[in-house]
């Protein structure tokens, strides 16, 4: 681990122990794993639909009382000189926590879908240039991939594999790039989703079945965004909270995500129809939908009833399931894709194409990349010890993102059809 001496700069040494306070003081809120539905919901609503009546799910959430951990949240903003760099970001951290506090107290009332739309937007949110809408977004990705013959697919892309089979392909993946043992690979009976990463452990639903593109994505989006940045963020002496998933970095984390799966041509269509679908059915809940009538709608887009109530489940995370609210996380992933590839081109019109690189050294915003540059450059924060090779090789990122800027500039409405 890097070890900087912050005695020298009193500013430093003060905001390393903030940032040390903050992290202490969220330990408890964990808002994914929080919100999440127990395993044990899905059979009986599958039962309830294979019978011909189906059954809004009714989750019991835990009641829950953050005011303690919210007084020392709000201590340690006042306790931050905002003007300084690593006071705005613990500031802007601290409150994004609080915010999530505020959620989870309100957990199974519509109260979440008002926190939730503070931390993560909404599908009507414009992209970033006061472009399309989210939802519009959505829109055009669903209808491309409708559009789509599925015979397109290569049969290798047909072939499923076995959770038992990715692990073992995964974990010799992830062994080889980190050169050891620092992730593990699992396998989970009780899982809901697919899949589930965190800084040390990937886990895959025992049952589920995979692609060649979910392998790919799961190591570039899961493990070498996901994981590497908690692992780069442990490095962090002086702001030890780069390695936690605050949750105003989200919307960066899953766009960084989602354009590295992006960049090494692990995306497919059908993984941008899922991720629309999402945002289009938040939509939905938020408009009145209930869970029946979401779950329907993955169902007739494709989805099995399996993946439909897995789907349905994400977009009613923590609120009620008659509709009228939505956990709106799913927003985030658009949104995000749209950000971080427009500030990399960015960066590359700038000549800074290092400050890209420091988006690994821990979970952070674009804005924070880029507030946080001096620090990196002076040694204060440590930087990044693993990168994935994508962004490793700097003439193979700036040659995709300059041909991006030049394409940007072709009128696709003034091309005539031959």
């Amino acid at each position: 681990m890097t070890t900087v001496d912050t005695h020298n700069d009193p500013a430093i040494s003060h905001h390393a122990a903030l940032d040390a306070r903050m992290v202490a003081a969220v330990k408890g809120i964990r808002l994914l794993s929080l919100t999440s539905w127990p395993a044990d919901t899905q059979a009986p609503f599958l039962e309830s639909v294979a019978r011909g009546n189906p059954m809004l799910p009714q989750v019991d959430y835990p009641k829950l009382d953050f005011s303690e951990t919210r007084r020392e949240l709000a201590a340690v903003m006042d306790a931050v000189d905002a003007s300084h760099p690593l006071g705005s970001y613990i500031q802007d951290s601290a409150r994004s926590w609080d915010l999530a506090a505020s959620l989870l107290e309100g957990l199974g009332t519509r109260a979440v879908d008002d926190y939730s739309t503070q931390l993560f937007g909404v599908p009507e949110q414009p992209m970033p240039g006061n472009g399309p809408t989210t939802r519009d977004a959505a829109g055009h990705f669903i209808q491309i991939a409708q559009e789509l013959d599925h015979e397109l697919l290569a049969p290798e892309e047909q072939v499923p594999v076995s959770a038992t089979a990715l692990q073992l392909m995964l974990q010799s993946d992830l062994d080889e790039f980190f050169a050891g043992r620092m992730i593990t690979v699992e396998l989970d009976p009780e899982l809901i989703a697919k899949a589930a990463a965190g800084a040390t452990r990937i886990r895959l639903r025992t049952r589920a079945t995979f692609s060649a593109y979910d392998r790919a994505q799961l190591y570039h989006h899961e493990a070498l965004v996901h994981s590497l940045t908690a692992l780069n963020g442990r490095d962090q002496v002086v702001l030890p909270s780069l390695a936690l998933s605050s949750p105003r970095i989200t919307a960066t984390q899953e766009g960084l995500a989602t354009f590295a799966e992006q960049i090494t041509g692990s995306i497919d269509i059908q993984r941008l129809k899922r991720i629309s679908l999402r945002i289009e059915a938040i939509a939905m809940a938020r408009d009145g939908a209930d869970f029946i009538e979401v779950f329907n709608y993955f169902r007739a887009a494709g989805q099995t009833a399996e993946e439909s109530f897995s789907s349905a489940q994400r977009v009613f995370r923590g609120v009620p399931t008659s509709g009228g609210a939505a956990f709106t996380k799913d927003t985030v992933y658009l949104r995000g894709l749209v950000s971080v590839h427009t500030f990399f081109r960015q960066m590359l019109r700038d000549e800074k194409l290092q400050t890209c690189r420091w988006l690994f050294a821990g979970k952070m915003t674009l804005e924070d990349a880029q507030a946080l540059t001096p620090l990196f450059e002076a040694g204060v924060l440590a930087p990044p010890r693993w990168l994935p090779q994508w962004i490793n090789r700097a003439n193979g990122l700036a040659g995709a993102l300059a041909f991006s800027l030049f394409a940007n500039r072709i009128r696709m409405d003034q091309i005539s059809e031959t």
